[in-house]
Parts: C-alpha cells; sequence; structure tokens
C-alpha cells in the first residue's frame, strides 16, 4: 500500500512537472488581429527594449536592439544591433525565408543551425538554438520565442530560454516600428 501511495504521488508529481512544460498553441491566435506578416512588420528601422529575468524573475540585463529590415519576395534580412545597459554592443543578422503556411526558417552567425517558426494570426512562435558566450566560454541554447503584433507599429515579445529542458530565464521586448 505504501509503494502504490509513494508510485502516485510521484506520477502527480510528474504530471505537473510536465504539465507547467507545455506549449502553447500556435492555432488559438489563428483568428486574432491585426494579422501579422512579417514581410511587413520586420520590413524598414524598428527599435527594440528589452530585458533578460533569471530563472527567478530578476532582471540581470537591459537592452535596447536597433533593427533594420529588408526584403526581396520571400527572402529577408533582418540586421539588429543591441546596446546592453553595461555599454556592451552585439551584432546579429538574420537571413529569413517565407516559406508556406505561414513558415519561415532563418539564420545567423551565432545561431546553431537553422531557426524554424510560424504566424497564426498576431502571433509568431520562432524556435532556434543560440550559441551564447558566457564568461570566456559558449553555451548551446535552446530559445522559445513568442511574438505578439498589438498594431501596425508595436509588436510583444517573450521567449524562454533553457538548456536540456531546464529553463534558464526569459527575453521581454516591446519592438516598435518607426
Amino acid at each position: 500500500m505504501k509503494r502504490r501511495l509513494v508510485l502516485m504521488g510521484g506520477a502527480a508529481a510528474a504530471a505537473t512537472l510536465f504539465s507547467g512544460c507545455a506549449s502553447q498553441n500556435l492555432d488559438a491566435y489563428a483568428g486574432e488581429r491585426p494579422e501579422l506578416d512579417l514581410r511587413r512588420y520586420f520590413n524598414g528601422r524598428l527599435t527594440a527594449y528589452g530585458i533578460f529575468q533569471d530563472r527567478s524573475g530578476q532582471v540581470v540585463r537591459r537592452f535596447t536592439v536597433v533593427m533594420e529590415g529588408r526584403w526581396d519576395g520571400d527572402q529577408g534580412v533582418l540586421d539588429e544591433a543591441f546596446t546592453y545597459s553595461d555599454g556592451r554592443t552585439e551584432r546579429r543578422v538574420w537571413r529569413l525565408t517565407r516559406l508556406a503556411d505561414g513558415r519561415y526558417t532563418g539564420r545567423a552567425d551565432d545561431v546553431v543551425g537553422e531557426a524554424s517558426g510560424q504566424v497564426r494570426g498576431n502571433a509568431f512562435n520562432w524556435r532556434y538554438t543560440l550559441r551564447l558566450p558566457v564568461d570566456g566560454r559558449t553555451y548551446d541554447v535552446q530559445f522559445d520565442d513568442w511574438m505578439y503584433l498589438m498594431d501596425d507599429r508595436v509588436m510583444l515579445n517573450k521567449a524562454v530560454m533553457s538548456k536540456f529542458g531546464i529553463r534558464l530565464g526569459e527575453v521581454t521586448l516591446t519592438f516598435v516600428k518607426g
């Protein structure tokens, strides 16, 4: 009886743990407006303001990103210039491709392999592995980005950063177009 109770308790704990790891359903946003067209939104100059929070929720980094996007048909380039609150700067250039059914792929020098994402309604889910330098070492960490178009100028972005399935922190950004 005691063994059965322990097994049931373990199963309940595992179910609770794994339900917390469940992903959002992109299709839930299919009817949301305004409809996001990445080629239109990430075209021209944008500025983003962001924070990185560690696992405990503490803000450990603040940053601004100035972006310039351009598209030629289904091929796009998004040039990002980061400035962190400590004065450090960084640059990432995404090469994006629009595929069928609202799907996109992307590559950047510090991205391992290919990023993939999909748009539904006003939302975009973008997943990739980033090679992140920390204190002289590099770590490959996974990002699960969710972007939500609020209006023609503003988009919100929340990304969970993890390694080996363990949540390391979150990035929150507000994009402003124009």
